[in-house]
């Protein structure tokens, strides 16, 4: 399971998470994926079901447009896993001031603020979603390597390039 980087306000998150998780039931997960983000879950659904799920049973797109700065601060979309979308994006967004968010009187000021706190967000779940992984996997592989092979396997491969300079450079 990839790690998480901390939330910004973790009073917030774990409110918003308590008030989720209400919603459609402590402890609850979608019955065709397994899927336990509260705010992904469909509310009253019987069975409990995600909104990828209930998209794909509907023949819907599982994809969402999320406004990355904030709908009132400029209609550039990208698009996100419908389950990401309403469980990631959507919540990092409600971290977010209220006035930058809503941007009520179309300040550039918060409109500028906004598309910097949503690139932000949008490169944090990149990160996530699409680079962590990576690591506990290479992690992993060096464990089972190391453990086969020893400690210093990858001298004489093609991976040796790759180790940094005067760090085990002298074999054992």
């Amino acid at each position: 399971m990839p790690q998480k980087l901390p939330p910004r306000n973790p009073s917030q998150t774990h409110r918003r998470k308590v008030v989720a998780a209400r919603r459609v039931g402590v402890n609850t997960y979608c019955t065709s994926c397994g899927e336990r983000r509260s705010e992904a879950l469909i509310r009253g659904s019987n069975p409990i079901i995600c909104a990828a799920c209930q998209r794909s049973a509907t023949e819907h797109r599982g994809v969402d447009k999320h406004h990355f700065a904030g709908k009132a601060n400029n209609p550039a979309t990208i698009p996100v896993p419908v389950n990401d979308h309403r469980a990631h994006l959507s919540v990092a967004q409600s971290d977010w001031p209220t006035a930058t968010l809503i941007n009520a009187q179309g300040s550039p000021l918060l409109a500028g603020a906004a598309s910097v706190r949503g690139f932000i967000d949008t490169v944090l779940y990149l990160i996530e979603r699409g680079l962590l992984w990576i690591s506990d996997m290479l992690e992993k592989l060096d464990e089972f390597l190391l453990k086969k092979l020893g400690p210093q396997w990858w001298h004489g491969t093609e991976v040796e390039r790759f180790a940094p300079k005067g760090k085990s450079s002298a074999k054992s």
